[in-house]
C-alpha cells in the first residue's frame, strides 16, 4: 500500500510540474549481456550519443533506456546498431514517454 501511494504520490507531482511533458526515451530488450562490463560497454556506447540526457542498463531485466535530451530525436536504427555493433541482439526497441528514472523504478519492481 506504501509503494502504492508513492507511486501515485510521484506521478501526480510529475503531472503538475510538466515534467513529463517533453520527456521521452527509447527503451531496448537487448539479448546477449551476461556481465556488468557487458553493461557497462552499452551504456559508454549510448552516452556518446548527442542525444542523449540519461542511460539505464539493467542487466538482470536485460533492459537499455536512453533518454532523449528536450527536442531531440533519435531513430531506432542508430540504437539498435549501436547495441549490435557491441555485439547483443536487440529483439524489441520502443519510444516510451518515460524517464529513465521511471524506466529504472519499473524494472526495480520486478526483481
Amino acid at each position: 500500500m506504501n509503494r502504492l501511494f508513492v507511486t501515485v504520490s510521484m506521478v501526480l507531482s510529475l503531472a503538475s510540474s510538466g515534467a513529463w511533458a517533453n520527456v521521452q526515451s527509447i527503451k531496448a530488450e537487448v539479448n546477449g549481456m551476461v556481465c556488468a562490463f557487458c553493461a557497462q560497454g552499452i551504456e559508454k556506447k549510448m552516452r556518446a550519443l548527442p542525444q542523449t540526457r540519461e542511460v539505464y542498463v539493467d542487466l538482470k531485466n536485460k533492459v537499455v533506456a536512453v533518454e532523449l535530451k528536450e527536442g531531440q530525436q533519435l531513430a531506432h536504427d542508430t540504437v539498435r546498431t549501436a547495441i549490435k555493433d557491441a555485439g547483443y541482439d536487440v529483439p524489441k526497441i520502443e519510444t516510451v514517454p518515460l524517464s529513465v528514472r521511471e524506466i529504472r523504478a519499473a524494472t526495480r519492481g520486478r526483481q
